[in-house]
């Protein structure tokens, strides 16, 4: 669940994946990078693109788009490594998203987010917190500890990189 204080705004980074708006946490936001080659990890599940180097610290980076099922493409001069610091369990990790672009910083207040909609069947939104307005039209509010605490390659890719033990600190 995304937490929006209720006496104020919540922000949040707002990013494009294909012709859609998504959030994210701004408090969990630790830089915003250009696209850049990645270290390739061996029978990695498709949306786990590889390792980063940032600051000397290794940083699995995600495709977004992949793990929202959505096709891959190849990156523009607009494409984005969202860099975040997510607390999955008792572990703490640095997690780098790959965006198609990056937007603004948009304040969104816990009445500006629904829940996920019922569309009157069984659907996996685990990854979504919410939906809100943005001008005229939808931001879908993505729940990233949600979205990656299960996500074992995940977890082994921060290991291989030799990062993300408990209490470890993301560079800033």
């Amino acid at each position: 669940m995304v937490h929006v204080s209720p006496a104020g705004d919540g922000y949040f980074v707002t990013v494009g994946i294909d012709r859609e708006v998504f959030a994210l946490p701004v408090a969990m936001v630790v830089e915003i990078l250009p696209i850049m080659p990645v270290f390739r990890i061996p029978e990695a599940p498709a949306h786990l693109d590889g390792l980063i180097d940032v600051r000397g610290r290794a940083v699995p980076v995600i495709d977004l788009r992949t793990r929202l099922g959505l096709p891959r493409i190849a990156p523009d001069e607009n494409t984005r490594i969202v860099v975040l610091d997510v607390t999955l369990g008792e572990r703490r990790l640095a997690l780098g998203l790959v965006a198609d672009r990056v937007f603004e910083v948009t304040a969104l207040s816990a009445r500006q987010i629904e829940p996920p909609p019922d569309i009157g069947a069984p659907w996996d939104n685990g990854h979504i917190a919410g939906v809100g307005r943005h001008g005229e039209g939808f931001v879908v509010v993505l729940d990233i500890v949600r979205m990656f605490s299960a996500d074992k390659a995940l977890l082994s890719a921060q290991r291989a990189g030799g990062a993300g033990s408990a209490g470890s600190a993301v560079a800033a």
